[in-house]
């Protein structure tokens, strides 16, 4: 049975406890970290890297947390190394993933960008994931509405979403149904934790761009 006396949803895959909140939930919403050869924490945004896992909370309170108080080094059992930029090296590398996926996406002909191409994608029902650049004017992206119970991302800046179709800059992308969509709306859930607060994006001093 999962919390609340309700059965456990077995699609969302295996639970895992987070080591700032003590809560558990299903893995793909937290951030895996082992230690390496030298001591330092690194985290695992595939988890595919070896040793025993660290689990933290996509969330950036939580890492913040992780890191300052010494859960780290607590859930290790021994001395570790904590990068000074870890949650700037974690958004990157997630940013990263999810702009490599859209790109697998596009590739496979599962994603289109530009306004009119989205536009028409929505207006067939052949979109499932609406995506739109942080940065891009309001006005614009008002203009287009998420699919009916489709996904929406909202916190790539246009210059992420461009490299994922190869150019300068886009706006508005869409996927469509199948492929990699759900890969993409997972990782980007796990990335709008660590850029959206309250509604809004955020920016930190220190967090890595390209």
């Amino acid at each position: 049975m999962g919390r609340g006396g309700q059965p456990k949803d077995r699609s969302e895959g295996p639970e895992r406890k987070c080591i700032a909140t003590g809560e558990a939930q299903p893995a793909n919403g937290l951030i895996r970290f082992v230690v390496g050869p030298d001591g330092q924490i690194a985290p695992d945004i595939a988890g595919k890297l070896p040793g025993r896992g660290i689990w933290v909370s996509a969330d950036r309170a939580a890492l913040e947390k992780a890191a300052k108080k010494g859960l780290f080094a607590r859930a290790a059992r021994q001395p570790v190394t904590v990068p000074d930029d870890l949650l700037a090296l974690v958004e990157h590398q997630l940013e990263q993933r999810v702009v490599n996926l859209i790109s697998l996406a596009r590739k496979g002909g599962n994603a289109v960008a530009g306004y009119e191409k989205v536009k028409d994608w929505l207006s067939k029902e052949q979109a499932t994931v609406l995506i739109q650049a942080s940065d891009g004017s309001e006005r614009g992206k008002t203009k287009l509405s998420t699919p009916h119970r489709g996904s929406f991302i909202g916190w790539l800046t246009a210059s992420e979403l461009g490299r994922a179709f190869g150019r300068q800059s886009a706006i508005h992308a869409a996927l469509g149904a199948g492929g990699l969509a759900q890969r993409v709306v997972d990782e980007a859930a796990r990335l709008k934790g660590l850029r959206v607060l309250n509604g809004e994006q955020t920016r930190r001093k220190g967090s890595r761009t390209r």
